[in-house]
């Protein structure tokens, strides 16, 4: 029998955290929002964020602590600033990963899933639901296009737990066979119905399934 992994606790955010985030939305196929906040902010944001303008929550690919927010968010503006797409917002058609790439570079604290409990937290049941129903929408996630071979393992982001893909939409996690989706919420304490998309939560070889799904999904034919 293979022990449980221990699910190290998340460390909280100081309050006076500067942090620059990478956001996913599910209605906007492609794009990538990159900004800043404060942890003071944190919660006025997100919720500034999901108005009524945007029809279901962002998703965190990426969010971090850094010293000085606002040169971190100047510098990424200016690097990927090519693939802006209106130079008075911070929408970007740009694969996540690029940008979580040159902010790992940086030697960030990750604070990704704290700030994650935040949106979640923000947005109700409903919200939740519309989204996951749009999610469904898109091609079921299968690890072999991805380039996820079977006997892959799959690292849970704050490093304290793991499966391994035994097949093209299963994974072996607590000796169970079972869906990326319910071995994420067993991670993260969730009862079994509870709206979740599980990409954003596991790395494979260091990029985030989520993004290896995206950049599949939203790359331009040849």
């Amino acid at each position: 029998m293979l022990a449980r992994p221990a699910v190290l606790p998340l460390k909280p955010l100081e309050v006076s955290s500067q942090i620059v985030y990478v956001l996913t939305n599910p209605a906007m196929p492609g794009l990538v929002k990159v900004g800043k906040t404060t942890q003071m902010e944190v919660e006025a944001r997100m919720k500034q964020l999901f108005g009524t303008g945007v029809p279901v929550p962002f998703d965190c690919a990426f969010a971090c602590q850094v010293k000085d927010a606002h040169e971190v968010e100047k510098a990424l503006h200016f690097a990927f600033g090519n693939a802006r797409i209106n130079p008075n917002r911070e929408f970007f058609k740009i694969e996540p990963e690029r940008v979580i790439a040159v902010l790992k570079l940086l030697k960030v604290d990750d604070v990704t899933m704290q700030v994650e409990q935040q949106i979640e937290a923000e947005v109700t049941t409903v919200d939740k639901q519309s989204a996951q129903q749009m999610k469904d929408r898109r091609p079921h996630m299968r690890f072999y296009e991805l380039g996820i071979p079977q006997g892959s393992t799959l690292l849970f982001k704050d490093g304290g737990a793991q499966a391994t893909v035994v097949e093209d939409r299963k994974v072996i996690f607590q000796d169970e066979v079972q869906s990326l989706t319910s071995a994420t919420r067993k991670v993260l304490g969730l009862a079994d119905d509870y709206p979740l998309q599980p990409s954003p939560y596991w790395l494979f070889n260091g990029t985030s399934v989520k993004a290896l799904y995206e950049a599949f999904h939203n790359s331009d034919p040849e």
